[in-house]
């Protein structure tokens, strides 16, 4: 990982294409302005958070469903019998 310093003003260059600059600083906050192109991905790492346990609560309910349904299958063949 690598760790900067900048200034209100001062830019970041990553590649050929992605530039970020240092537009604010407020107490504890930083103000950030990225310009990539729209190819490029930006996202907060907390909404990854969010989205990745959204998946995989998704994929728990589905495998949740699965299992009741093979559940229901094995009742109606026993009350059957």
């Amino acid at each position: 990982m690598l760790v900067l310093q900048r200034k209100i003003g001062e830019k970041l260059i990553i590649g050929d294409s992605i530039t970020v600059s240092v537009v604010s600083v407020d107490g504890t906050r930083v103000k950030l302005a990225i310009n990539a192109p729209p190819e490029i991905s930006i996202l907060r790492s907390e909404l990854v958070e969010t989205i990745n346990v959204n998946k995989d609560s998704a994929i728990n309910k589905d495998s949740s469903d699965e299992l009741l349904s093979l559940l229901e299958d094995v009742l109606e063949h026993k009350n059957s019998n």
